[in-house]
């Protein structure tokens, strides 16, 4: 009977590679590909490869950092401004403002753009 307890226990998750879920999930956006065969020809459920596919578009599989586009407006009076102050960057995500004055290290600009990510 202890045998049997044992057997029912939930088995531990995989942990795929990080490329392996990216490439299967940009072959599930083909819509020409069914997602449950893609899902049954690599032995997996068919509601996980929805779920890489969904965190694909989000942007969530993405190894390195992304970048935004930027507008840089620098006037005379701007750039009088920068030279004083070492620097300014200020980042406007909806309604979110982030202002960093001076020169960050990099560990911490990237600590700020990490924590920026959905």
């Amino acid at each position: 009977m202890v045998g049997e307890a044992e057997q029912k226990k939930r088995r531990r998750s995989t942990n795929y590679p990080l490329e392996f879920k990216r490439q299967l999930a940009q072959q599930a956006c083909d819509e020409s590909v069914s997602v449950a065969q893609l899902a049954l020809h690599h032995g997996l459920n068919t509601n996980m490869l929805f779920r890489w596919r969904r965190q694909l578009r989000a942007g969530l599989l993405d190894t390195a950092t992304q970048f935004l586009p930027v507008a840089l407006e620098v006037g005379p009076k701007e750039q009088a401004s920068v030279e004083a102050d070492g620097g300014r960057i200020e980042i406007q995500l909806g309604q979110t403002k982030v202002c960093i004055h001076g020169v960050p290290d990099p560990a911490t600009l990237a600590l700020v753009l990490q924590g920026l990510r959905p």
